[in-house]
């Protein structure tokens, strides 16, 4: 890899423009904190993706909304909850997507556990028990410290036994809304007021936020690590605890989405394609900032940087804003399947979706040749950009984010791994993912790394390998890595399940 400073008279006008003028934090503020998260189906995906192409509309790059199926879609109001009896205390309490709702009113009911039954029969027997009760349906944490601390700070003995009761009273409550197709719908026509649940996330004030069941008949909500315990502990002690709630939702059924996208078209080889994919779609826990806002405003500021630099590329360059990932990579898979001449012609794909960090890895993943390509683009990089990444040999394709759409068929596709920042545990489908959360010199970094990737793919004259890498490896687990059929997206909501 080059440690010399590079001379491509582009690569240093890309750097320039990326490192000098970059518009990457702006773009994040603005999409965070005023469009906010942005939820398969709904309205504030709408807002999202309008506020994309107005902004592409801006740096003159031709964009669209791409139809690609149907989705539930679900539009959020105001939710609170608290505590009135034994004592006031408001609770840190979030409605789930696809949440049900109190028809614009307050409501009030004592609170209840959900009772541990071993079949249908128990389960229907205990319903008519919930009439008017708020019903605490999954296991609490014992303590809401941080793992790291019981392990630092409690004796062995106390550790041991902590651990051995809180896997015992997880795996008590383990499943119970699952065992029956119709729990939520069962409670409500019992006359249950809400369902609380709890999903924390090992640090402190961290829940991860997904959504409830599709079309949920009782308003939902995730009730942070203290508080949930707290309502347990009040109601198994027979202490009388009382929650008043209000939860403002509308289900508006099914409804078109898409994916937007983006192209700068090739001068002479518009039939070859190097994609830039980041899935636009979240969770609603806070902003979506790290899942997957940094990907989406890294590939638009990426796309910035080359239309002002690169206004004419050899091949065309597309950057793909996918929606529904979080579902099942549906819009990216809905692309891949729709666009045959985009997976036909591909040079490279570069997929962005783990956090704020650094970039720091990537790799040819099942097509091995694609590995000195890589080392030779980043060679004539800056290694201000460069020093961090690992290039690692080639791998399974795994499913976990949106490049695994194009690998499946054998097109070149590259991941872009960055630095964790605690992301598994902070910021991943969390109430934490929020605008603070985004390290913007790395954004910035991140930005003009992929402009010059996306470059060097466009004006690189041999194409990239399809030559599948054989025999394929062992896996961790000492299993043969194996691809994966492209399988059929899921371009309705019927069926899923969070």
């Amino acid at each position: 890899m080059r440690t010399t400073a590079p001379t491509d008279a582009n690569i240093l006008k890309l750097w320039e423009e990326g490192m000098q003028r970059s518009k990457a934090a702006a773009y994040a503020q603005a999409l965070l904190d005023s469009v906010g998260p942005r939820l398969t189906g709904s309205p504030n995906m709408t807002r999202g993706q309008d506020w994309l192409l107005a902004t592409y509309k801006q740096l003159g790059v031709s964009a669209r909304k791409e139809r690609y199926g149907t989705w539930n879609s679900w539009k959020r109001g105001v939710a609170f909850a608290q505590l009135t009896a034994p004592r006031v205390k408001p609770l840190e309490a979030t409605m789930l997507s696809w949440s049900g709702n109190t028809a614009g009113k307050w409501v009030d009911g004592d609170v209840v556990t959900l009772k541990p039954y071993a079949s249908p029969d128990e389960f229907k027997a205990w319903l008519p028990s919930v009439k008017g009760k708020v019903v605490l349906a999954s296991a609490p944490r014992l303590t809401c410290r941080m793992p790291s601390q019981v392990a630092e700070f409690a004796t062995p003995a106390s550790a041991a036994a902590l651990d051995s009761a809180q896997r015992d009273l997880t795996a008590t409550y383990q499943g119970l809304t699952q065992r029956v197709p119709t729990f939520y719908a069962d409670l409500k026509a019992a006359g249950a007021v809400a369902v609380f649940e709890s999903n924390w996330s090992s640090f402190p004030g961290v829940d991860k936020i997904f959504g409830s069941p599709r079309n949920s008949a009782l308003p939902t909500f995730d009730v942070g690590c203290e508080d949930y315990g707290m309502l347990f502990r009040l109601a198994q002690n027979a202490q009388g605890p009382k929650v008043k709630l209000m939860a403002e939702n509308e289900h508006l059924g099914e409804q078109p989405v898409f994916n937007v996208i983006a192209e700068i078209k090739g001068s002479s080889k518009p039939n070859e394609y190097v994609v830039l994919s980041a899935h636009f779609d979240s969770w609603e826990g806070h902003s979506g900032a790290t899942d997957n806002a940094t990907g989406t405003v890294t590939m638009l500021e990426a796309l910035r940087i080359l239309k002002t630099v690169l206004p004419n590329p050899s091949r065309t360059i597309v950057v793909g804003h996918w929606s529904g990932e979080e579902q099942g990579l549906n819009g990216s898979g809905a692309f891949a399947a729709d666009h045959p001449e985009v997976v036909k012609g591909l040079q490279f794909l570069f997929n962005q979706d783990n956090g704020t960090g650094r970039i720091v890895s990537t790799g040819p993943s099942i097509l091995p040749e694609n590995g000195p390509r890589l080392a030779q683009y980043m060679g004539q990089m800056p290694s201000q950009l460069t020093q961090y990444i690992r290039l690692s040999g080639p791998s399974g394709i795994g499913g976990g984010s949106d490049h695994a759409s194009f690998l499946c068929y054998g097109a070149p596709a590259a991941s872009l791994g960055a630095l964790s920042w605690d992301y598994s545990n902070s910021t991943w489908h969390t109430n934490r993912d929020s605008f603070d959360k985004v390290m913007q010199d790395d954004l910035k970094h991140n930005a003009t790394l992929t402009a010059m990737f996306a470059y060097l793919a466009s004006e690189d004259p041999q194409p990239s390998s399809r030559t599948l890498m054989s025999p394929l490896p062992n896996g961790p687990n000492g299993q043969p890595i194996t691809i994966p059929s492209c399988g059929k997206p899921l371009r309705e909501s019927t069926g899923y399940r969070r």
